[in-house]
């Protein structure tokens, strides 16, 4: 089940992260997996962590807010592994601030990194999976793009538009076997979520039924089958990492 064998995959925001544990279960399955992020030193450790375990990955320093970067990234990635079969759009970055105040240049940011750069990528993406009329593309969205969160106005209308953005493709895009879905993650443990408080931790968790955070391993797993042979009659499709916290 969800063997990815002979597919090639990318991943943006490769380095740490969700990210980090996407590229590894992808290339767990089976998958060459091409690495893609800002920080070339924490991208080689991930390389040696997927070859260490027998699987390939090749990695290229890539910034998604820059198009030109963009472009080049994905030459090197199709040329080193012959063809292109996953897309998975999870870099990101946070500005927060309410909104009365918040700078227009935290606003553009983070709407670029997060939104344009996944429309862009997608679009370099396309190119290789028409060839061969199969592709998976899943973006990587967010529990708060469905339900607000105040002092991210810039974040939320990122991810919310990301849901729109896969929805749209994915009607493009049925008729050459290519889905196109995201995952929405809810609160997961990550390098932010650790220092808090415990006070406020428990709060948090109080919000979700299952009473855990949710993991990088979690989120990952949605994506590797939602890539899979398997999700082949999924398409337009959010699927909830939420622990439950929103339901429907």
């Amino acid at each position: 089940m969800f063997s990815l064998n002979g597919k090639v995959a990318l991943v943006t925001g490769a380095s740490q992260g969700i990210g980090r544990f996407t590229a590894v279960a992808l290339a767990a399955a089976g998958a060459a997996v091409v690495l893609a992020a800002r920080s070339e030193e924490k991208l080689t450790e991930v390389a040696r962590e997927i070859e260490s375990a027998g699987g390939k990955a090749f990695a290229v320093r890539m910034d998604v807010a820059d198009t030109e970067q963009i472009k080049s990234g994905f030459q090197q990635g199709i040329a080193k592994f012959g063809r292109l079969d996953i897309l998975v759009n999870n870099a990101a970055i946070t500005r927060d601030g309410l909104a009365l105040r918040m700078k227009l240049d935290d606003w553009e940011a983070v709407l670029r990194t997060n939104l344009t750069a996944a429309y862009l990528c997608t679009q370099q993406a396309l190119g290789a999976m028409l060839k061969q009329r199969w592709g998976r593309i899943i973006n990587v969205t967010s529990v708060v793009a469905e339900t607000g969160n105040a002092g991210q106005a810039n974040y939320v209308a990122a991810k919310a538009g990301l849901i729109g953005l896969t929805k749209a493709i994915a009607m493009e895009m049925a008729s050459r076997n290519i889905t196109v879905n995201a995952v929405a993650p809810g609160f997961i443990t990550t390098s932010m979520t650790d220092p808090l408080p415990e006070k406020v931790k428990e709060g948090m968790k109080a919000r979700i039924p299952l009473g855990r955070f949710g993991t990088d391993r979690d989120v990952a797993a949605a994506i590797v089958f939602l890539a899979s042979e398997e999700a082949g009659y999924i398409t337009g499709h959010v699927l909830d990492v939420n622990g439950g916290m929103r339901m429907g």
